[in-house]
């Protein structure tokens, strides 16, 4: 059967009226492609979460904070982010941004390594950015950025045996077989040498932890931080996720000074409590606008190793001993002083 052509004659109203809705329908479309992330024409970038959320005052927060900051200066013309609920919704929440023309994904801590390495070979049309995923193995569209934690934790160390009383300062971390964790206290364990050989620094790892508990073990944590103080421990240093900060709380609830790392922990703890000297965390805001200007420009590698930052001393120490930091953190930022820790447990 033929299909009839069906000639509708316009009256000049009616004309109009189809003009004007073309018209507004050109200019949706317009509005529509003008934040289309496929267009070669709009940069777009995407935060996937852990499962702390963007509200974690850690590390997806700052990152974020970064996304913000670059989408304020130009650098980016539309950004998102998706709240990881569960681990197992990782891929999927890549994978949407990927599908979507995102040009770069960035994924925020060291659970979400292996699912960004894979989402970088399934998606070679974005860039993945993984913040604190050290990998081993390297994809032209994966920046691996790190942290050194090995300052992070002398830096901690160095203050604890500035502010203790009883000389006998500790560190809770989780397994020693995570190189990041065992950066972290045994630069802590080289701060206080640093300052003090004389002062005892007790550095204890959850090495029989179930592998199901990884990162989630605050009572192995908190049960811990209980035996340094009954040892006379006055100072606490804590990383390890939830496992390390069940030994804040521990310290918290003893009336002893605790220095936190990975997040603000004056913030998780609550803001009123005095117990907090500061929290020594990665510079991500600063990482994630410096790597998106240089991908934009073309001028990139794979490997980053970021800068590192404290929250504000407590107010209840003296602002010399910031200015003591200050000087520290510059010292090992530039060289002038080495923690000795080596990459790796040997």
């Amino acid at each position: 059967m033929k299909r009839q052509m069906i000639q509708v004659k316009m009256t000049k109203p009616v004309r109009s009226v189809v003009i004007l809705l073309t018209i507004a329908m050109l200019g949706i479309t317009a509005c529509m492609q003008s934040s289309d992330c496929s267009s070669d024409k709009v940069f777009c970038a995407a935060l996937v979460t852990d499962t702390l959320g963007v509200q974690d005052h850690g590390m997806n927060q700052d990152t974020w904070a970064g996304l913000e900051e670059s989408k304020t200066n130009g650098l980016v013309d539309r950004i998102e982010y998706i709240e990881s609920v569960d681990t197992r919704d990782y891929e999927k929440n890549i994978a949407y941004f990927a599908k979507n023309g995102f040009d770069v994904i960035i994924t925020s801590g060291v659970g979400m390594r292996d699912e960004t390495l894979r989402s970088a070979d399934l998606y070679p049309d974005s860039v993945f950015v993984g913040m604190n995923q050290p990998q081993a193995e390297s994809r032209p569209n994966l920046v691996s950025i790190t942290f050194p934690e090995d300052q992070m934790g002398f830096l901690a160390g160095a203050l604890a045996a500035r502010i203790t009383k009883t000389q006998l300062v500790g560190a809770v971390c989780e397994t020693s077989g995570i190189d990041s964790m065992w950066r972290y206290c045994e630069g802590f364990r080289a701060g206080v040498k640093f300052i003090d050989n004389h002062i005892k620094a007790q550095v204890i790892y959850n090495e029989n932890g179930s592998s199901e508990k990884l990162f989630i073990d605050e009572t192995w944590g908190y049960e811990t931080g209980q035996t340094l103080i009954q040892r006379g421990v006055d100072v606490i240093f804590a990383a390890g996720g939830a496992t390390g900060q069940g030994a804040l709380r521990a310290a918290v609830e003893a009336q002893i000074n605790v220095i936190g790392a990975e997040r603000d922990q004056a913030a998780v703890l609550g803001e009123s409590n005095s117990r907090v000297v500061t929290s020594i965390l990665g510079s991500t805001s600063f990482e994630v606008q410096d790597v998106i200007r240089l991908l934009r420009e073309g001028n990139i590698s794979e490997v980053r190793s970021g800068q590192v930052r404290y929250m504000p001393l407590n107010q209840k120490f003296p602002e010399s001993l910031s200015g003591e930091l200050d000087v520290l953190l510059q010292q090992l930022l530039n060289g002038e002083i080495r923690s000795g820790v080596a990459s790796e447990k040997p």
